[in-house]
């Protein structure tokens, strides 16, 4: 299984071309070079991280439709990985991602209604895909992290409702860690007061 990452060369061409020398640059073509590498040894962690990185630095050129092609690879080769914690980073990343083709087509005045609406479902999608997932990750601060993620990404797609849902999520969260943390400091068993349950 390889990943088809050769048919963006040309619009990576392009957003190269269209930045001034420097960090920016270098920093995609080391993150090409080290994609190259990771394909010869062939492991899914390695791809998905090396394409991801891709993504990252695409997405720091402002070129978002093909950094998310390249999460959208990362992300495949993440689920031969254990654990979900980067699974879960990926799909974060790709609600991001989506949410800024979206605001680049407003901001650009694009008359194409039709893709600004495909990508804030993609947004949309991801992000309660991540709000599914965030309770099945490894570590409660890195869940809280996660819901506040998702929370700005539906915040910035228009969906204040379900974002002030996930805040409540994971202040909910917050508070519930800090009680077990006393207790655990005081060895006592953690109770649980009336509404500290997370909110759904």
């Amino acid at each position: 299984m390889q990943p088809d990452h050769r048919p963006h060369a040309a619009l990576m061409d392009r957003a190269e071309r269209g930045l001034p020398e420097g960090f920016a640059r270098q920093a995609l073509t080391l993150a090409m070079k080290a994609l190259d590498l990771a394909e010869l040894r062939g492991r899914p962690a390695d791809l998905s991280n090396a394409l991801a990185q891709v993504a990252r630095c695409l997405k720091a050129l402002g070129a978002f439709i093909p950094a998310e092609d390249y999460l959208t690879q990362a992300l495949r080769w993440s689920t031969l990985v254990p654990g979900l914690d980067a699974r879960v980073d990926l799909v974060c990343e790709l609600a991001e991602v989506a949410c800024a083709i979206a605001e680049s087509e407003q901001a650009a005045g694009e008359e194409d209604r039709q893709v600004l609406r495909a990508a804030l479902e993609r947004a949309r999608d991801h992000a309660f895909e991540a709000a599914g997932l965030a309770g099945q990750t490894s570590d409660a601060q890195w869940e809280v992290k996660v819901l506040l993620r998702i929370s700005d990404v539906l915040e910035r797609c228009g969906d204040h409702d379900d974002a002030a849902t996930m805040q409540n999520r994971a202040i909910s969260l917050m508070g519930l860690n800090a009680d077990l943390s006393r207790a655990a400091q005081e060895g006592a068993e953690p109770t649980l007061a009336p509404g500290s349950m997370l909110l759904m």
